[in-house]
């Protein structure tokens, strides 16, 4: 073999080494190619478990938002409707109707009955009223009230105080006085809703 046919056969072997090299090339090619599939079904995977997550964060969000709109909104309007107004007007009327109304032979169970719809410095001030002044006086001259609510309406509302405008007639007998002394008046009571129940806080004649 002469050094023509060496220098021949030595470029045929680069020439096959580069070919091979190549073919070796194409298929990291092709691997390369095949790879973003696999990627592709991660993002499917990891989107797919995202979108549960995040349904239940719009329905927890969801229901935060009804739950503010019940108790800031639809739950007043309840507690200011016509109905709860009318447990105050009614509270009212039967408070009114206890506190002016009693007679010498029961006046420890009338004013029990008067106190039980008061509450707050006003039940203090009606105790000591009564026992002070009222008490004396009723039995000494024998004094009979009886009190009639002629008409009652809200003139304010909220959900735990309203103030009631209360027109009452009262009619006074006493052993001075036989007959029958009539009288009329009206009322601002003022009321406070205390364990779901309407008390008076303030009696303040008009």
């Amino acid at each position: 073999m002469n050094v023509d046919d060496k220098a021949e056969t030595e470029n045929a072997d680069e020439t096959r080494d580069v070919e091979a090299t190549e073919g070796v090339e194409i298929d990291k090619a092709t691997d390369v190619e095949q790879a973003p599939p696999k990627t592709t079904r991660g993002k499917i995977t990891l989107r797919l478990k995202v979108v549960p997550v995040v349904l239940v964060l719009l329905l927890l969000a969801s229901a935060g938002l009804a739950a503010w709109v019940y108790f800031k909104q639809y739950r007043p309007d309840q507690q200011t409707d016509h109905a709860a107004a009318q447990a105050a007007v009614n509270a009212a009327k039967d408070g009114t109707v206890a506190l002016l109304t009693y007679k010498p032979e029961t006046l420890d169970q009338d004013f029990a009955a008067a106190k039980s719809h008061l509450t707050g410095d006003f039940l203090n001030y009606y105790d000591e009223f009564t026992r002070q002044i009222v008490t004396p006086a009723a039995k000494e001259k024998a004094v009979t009230t009886t009190a009639q609510v002629v008409q009652a309406a809200v003139t304010e509302m909220h959900p735990n105080s309203a103030v009631v405008l209360v027109f009452v007639n009262q009619s006074t007998v006493s052993k001075d006085r036989p007959d029958p002394a009539m009288a009329a008046s009206s009322v601002l009571v003022s009321m406070t809703k205390v364990d779901n129940t309407w008390l008076i806080t303030k009696f303040e004649p008009v």
